[in-house]
């Protein structure tokens, strides 16, 4: 039996996204001036393509996307390689990053709002609705 259900394996699926995400570009900030630093990103496709294939879905017509087919099982961390900002060969745009990492950290903010309230609706349902 599960005690939890798809939603909060979901959420905590995001959650470690979310914290990939962010070590990434803090190494990336930390290494801004570091000489012939490339830096990292954290491609969510293959997190989408994780969650796509776990939908219960019924393909009715060759047009439809095939959710059952395989894909890679989780997010991967890439360098940037073949762009340079900087003249010692480092491409980290600290503009970039900091926009990212603001962005990264309302993302991770609203993810943790919403488990909370997973885990209140359950607390509320374990003690009768009081």
């Amino acid at each position: 039996m599960k005690l939890f259900n798809d939603t909060f394996t979901a959420l905590e699926r995001s959650l470690d996204y979310s914290s990939a995400k962010n070590r990434a570009i803090s190494d990336n900030i930390a290494n801004v001036d570091t000489p012939g630093y490339k830096a990292k990103n954290v491609v969510f496709k293959d997190v989408l393509n994780r969650e796509l294939s776990t939908l219960p879905a019924k393909r009715t017509d060759p047009r439809h996307i095939d959710f059952q087919r395989g894909h890679e099982s989780s997010y991967r961390t890439m360098t940037r390689p073949g762009t340079t900002y900087n003249h010692n060969g480092n491409n980290v745009d600290i503009d970039k990053e900091m926009n990212d990492l603001a962005q990264n950290q309302i993302y991770y903010q609203a993810l943790a709002d919403r488990m909370n309230g997973k885990f209140r609706s359950l607390q509320s349902v374990i003690k009768g609705g009081n």
